[in-house]
């Protein structure tokens, strides 16, 4: 069975390998989690050699003959399996399962998913200690993280400029550390930063993002939409994870029109679901005027049906399935 994380000194027993899970939406814990792993296996003074695999592109023949071949350069190995839902053959689970039950000696493989579970026969091959889930911050939790965050950084922001960002920002905390990052580079350390300047920095110099592509789908606009995507696309970022962005933006749509079909629309409802900040509530409501009632919903539908074809139809089409999801997501009804 595939080791756990050593009580000695909290580094890793490499005598037998090790294998880890680790789920979740947070990418940014995760991503945390992953960088002590690295930390651990670098104490012994080796620096581990390192593979990443997307289980949309490599098949798991592979990453299995990869993981059990030594390496000539070193005695430690890292791998990583990203997009690991996506395994799902029986025989495919079969094969991975068997290497994680016995892992090469020296090596460490992270099965890396958002979602929360994985088929059994995976879960079954990991030590209960080497599985983590790692959930999206509740609202307390991000607002702590977040004046932390400035804390650390010798910065003042009240609780206004708080509530902008996490208006603003994808709820998990890779999202907010570079969206933060960005505030304190542009705004210093001279005045404290409320939530006009936060309007004023992140809201207009940001990047091509989900959120800047949603509101070119709430406005109806196909052929920016179309170009926003393809501004994402060239800066590498990956489909899957632009349909969770999206993903996040529909689910808010749906709770604003929750809010305003059952007649309690006011400034204290709409804060609760992350919408206080009018610039931030501006394409929800004009995503409301557009669509109607019920689209979140369809629009969320609709998100995970293009998931899955990403998933599960490879790289070749990925550009083909995102512009056809975005004709439909403007067209929805």
């Amino acid at each position: 069975m595939a080791q756990v994380l050593s009580s000695k000194g909290g580094g890793l027993d490499l005598a037998r390998g090790c294998c880890f899970l680790f789920l979740g939406p947070e990418l940014g814990e995760k991503g945390d989690a992953v960088e002590g792993i690295r930390q651990s296996l670098k104490q012994g003074g080796a620096v581990p050699e390192e593979t990443s695999f997307y289980a949309t592109e490599t098949a798991v023949t592979d990453m299995a003959a990869a993981l059990r071949n030594g390496s000539l350069f070193t005695d430690t190995r890292l791998f990583f399996i990203k997009n690991a839902e996506v395994i799902k053959k029986k025989d495919e689970i079969e094969l991975l399962a068997s290497y994680m039950k016995s892992p090469q000696s020296g090596t460490v493989l992270i099965l890396i998913s958002e979602e929360t579970k994985l088929p059994k026969g995976l879960e079954d091959a990991v030590p209960a200690a080497n599985k983590r889930i790692f959930w999206e911050l509740f609202e307390d939790r991000k607002t702590e993280w977040v004046r932390a965050f400035f804390r650390r950084e010798g910065c003042r922001i009240d609780e206004d400029g708080i509530g902008a960002i996490l208006e603003l920002v994808e709820n998990n905390t890779e999202a907010l550390r570079r969206e933060c990052g960005r505030l304190v580079l542009f705004m210093g350390k001279d005045k404290p930063i409320g939530a006009a300047d936060v309007d004023e920095w992140l809201s207009h110099t940001r990047e091509e993002s989900a959120f800047t592509l949603f509101s070119r789908i709430a406005a109806g606009d196909l052929s920016r939409s179309v170009e926003s995507l393809h501004t994402l696309l060239g800066a590498k970022e990956a489909p899957p994870a632009i349909l969770a962005g999206l993903a996040w933006c529909f689910r808010k749509l749906r709770d604003y029109q929750y809010l305003v079909e059952t007649g309690s629309p006011n400034d204290f409802e709409f804060k609760k679901i992350g919408l206080g900040n009018p610039k931030a509530r501006r394409d929800y409501t004009e995503a409301y005027r557009r669509y109607g009632s019920g689209s979140g919903d369809r629009l969320l539908a609709l998100t995970a049906e293009y998931d899955i074809r990403l998933r599960s139809g490879g790289t070749a089409l990925e550009e083909v399935l995102m512009e056809v999801f975005l004709y439909k997501a403007v067209s929805v009804k």
